[in-house]
């Protein structure tokens, strides 16, 4: 029986394989498949801490921000009305000086001080003329008292608005700090840079909130689904130059990989690895965070894990730790949460 070339070097090296041992044969490790639910590390109590969390956090801080213009709005309105207000309570003033040194011209004054029925008819539409405008003026006052009234009602109920979003802030700030102690939760350095490229700004409903979205697009990383806001921070990703091999959609266990909402984007160049990333591989790893980071409100991020660290917006960076492996700390892999 005749052998193909390919059989004879298969053949070949089985023989030196057993003739001088499986070491002489080095066989490169394949990368992994994704992290699973249980190799990411986290329990499902504390990946839903972690989201209500952040949501509550984007929602307050969304509210504070649209509470805050609003008020700088409405005092650029009362300084307007303020001055028209000066302005009326000056003709006012002077409409009133005037009636006190000729009072009003009643009709047996008018008679007497007319010479003839036409002077009369005269003086009388002259005298209307001038109630008239008085009446505007005083009236134009009126309405200016309550326009300036109701602005100032309304910058109280926004710095209301703005104390109770304060307090909201403060509150899930405490909310991730007493989840995350459980795996860490000290501060920490982080991964920042200023040179990270801006990212295309993901849709925004009118008022500024984010859109509710479902899993309701192809994930091009699976054969899943992801939401569109997820798609876009991929896509964004990608176009800065981050194209290393990155799984999303994934079924089973907590957080938002089976709501379609998160990624997982290996550090590695040929994808998951059971091992901590080093080097190039590192770098890669901090500059992709670093970038999620700076675009976190253009692409609504909910949080960032990477390399013993979590990032949340309102948080900042602080320490993680998933379990003591690659996948559980997140040290092969850049961990990214949509909200």
């Amino acid at each position: 029986m005749r052998t193909t070339p390919v059989v004879r070097r298969l053949l070949l090296a089985l023989v030196l394989a057993l003739l001088v041992g499986p070491a002489a044969v080095a066989v490169p490790a394949p990368a992994l498949a994704a992290p699973n639910a249980d190799d990411e590390g986290g329990t499902k109590k504390l990946r839903d801490a972690l989201e209500a969390a952040a949501r509550g956090h984007i929602d307050a801080q969304r509210k504070l921000d649209a509470s805050v213009k609003r008020q700088k709005q409405l005092a650029g309105e009362l300084g307007d009305v303020e001055k028209r207000l000066s302005a009326l309570t000056e003709q006012a003033g002077a409409l009133a000086a005037r009636s006190y040194r000729l009072g009003r011209l009643g009709p047996v004054t008018m008679l007497l001080s007319s010479g003839s029925a036409e002077e009369l008819l005269d003086r009388v539409a002259e005298l209307e003329l001038i109630a008239q405008r008085d009446d505007r003026a005083l009236g134009a006052l009126g309405e200016a008292r309550i326009q300036a009234a109701t602005a100032k009602q309304a910058i109280d109920a926004e710095v209301g608005e703005q104390r109770r979003q304060v307090a909201v802030l403060a509150q899930k700030k405490r909310d991730a700090e007493r989840a995350l102690a459980t795996v860490g939760g000290g501060t920490s350095g982080g991964f920042v840079s200023v040179n990270s490229p801006l990212a295309k700004p993901a849709p925004r409903n009118a008022d500024g909130s984010w859109p509710s979205e479902s899993c309701s697009v192809d994930d091009p990383t699976t054969s899943s689904c992801i939401t569109p806001r997820t798609l876009h921070a991929y896509q964004q990703a990608r176009a800065a130059g981050f194209t290393r091999h990155t799984s999303c959609h994934r079924s089973g266990g907590g957080g938002e990989h089976p709501k379609g909402r998160a990624c997982d984007f290996s550090a590695a160049a040929g994808g998951f690895e059971d091992r901590s990333a080093t080097g190039g591989d590192k770098t890669y790893g901090d500059r992709l965070a670093a970038y999620f980071i700076k675009n976190a409100s253009r692409l609504g991020v909910l949080y960032v894990i990477w390399y013993r660290q979590i990032w949340m917006p309102g948080t900042g960076w602080r320490s993680y730790s998933g379990g003591g492996s690659p996948a559980a700390d997140h040290t092969n892999h850049v961990h990214l949460s949509m909200y």
